[in-house]
């Protein structure tokens, strides 16, 4: 039945994404904000259809830890549900992606338009350099820079490698940095069909002041993001594998 549940969840999930990404296309013409507010739309139709079709709740700790105005958030990131829930999260959200998914047809217009960073990873210090100047420009907008420092999502238990990509923005620009921790690769893992019923927490940690040196930023950064995971996968841990 877990299957079937599932099944549903991501036929509903798709289309809800395929008319919001035409809709975004279409009122981006008109509309500079219009991206930002459909991708709200999705978070909020995604969490629906979690809840009724999946079992799965959601549960945000440490809002208040977020500054009004300008800072990067530097996110865990065992799931697509990061990469949709954000949207209404942050006050005024800068996403940064892969480049690839920018060069989508009609999705990477609106991302695109939505004023999302992309990143060409095999371009090396020029990627950074691009990566740095986009951030700054957003900044000025205070925006929240939104960043997964793994580049890739992970699987539940398990520590990524950081890139530098969020070490680089911080030790030129003058922002905090809110670490965020979550469970979400326990309910909504990657490359699997089956969602997993429980509560999938999501939680924003104290910032990191800026004025760090680089190496010291990085390290206390990658140690607070997953020591506060692996406490909310003990806390919230979902059913093992194989069960109903």
């Amino acid at each position: 039945m877990i299957y079937l549940r599932s099944f549903l969840f991501e036929f509903s999930f798709y289309t809800w994404m395929a008319l919001l990404v035409l809709a975004a296309s279409i009122g981006g013409i008109f509309y500079q904000p219009s991206p930002v507010a459909c991708g709200r739309a999705w978070d909020w139709g995604t969490r629906l259809l979690l809840r009724m079709l999946c079992g799965i709740s959601i549960e945000i700790r440490g809002h208040h830890n977020l500054p009004r105005g300008a800072c990067i958030v530097a996110s865990k990131h065992q799931s697509t549900l990061e990469s949709v829930t954000f949207f209404r999260l942050l006050e005024n959200p800068v996403f940064t992606m892969k480049a690839e998914i920018a060069r989508l047809p009609l999705m990477g217009y609106s991302i695109r338009r939505s004023g999302s960073i992309s990143i060409e990873r095999k371009a090396g210090a020029a990627a950074l350099r691009k990566l740095i100047k986009a951030a700054q420009e957003a900044f000025e907008k205070d925006a929240q820079v939104l960043i997964f420092p793994e580049g890739t999502r992970t699987q539940p238990r398990t520590r990524g490698k950081f890139n530098p990509g969020v070490a680089a923005i911080y030790s030129r620009c003058d922002v905090p940095v809110i670490p965020v921790a979550l469970n979400t690769g326990s309910f909504w893992a990657r490359r699997t069909l089956r969602k997993n019923p429980g509560r999938v927490i999501i939680e924003f940690l104290p910032p990191i002041a800026p004025g760090m040196d680089r190496k010291p930023f990085q390290q206390l950064l990658q140690n607070t993001i997953e020591e506060a995971t692996e406490k909310l996968e003990l806390e919230s841990p979902g059913p093992q594998a194989g069960g109903e």
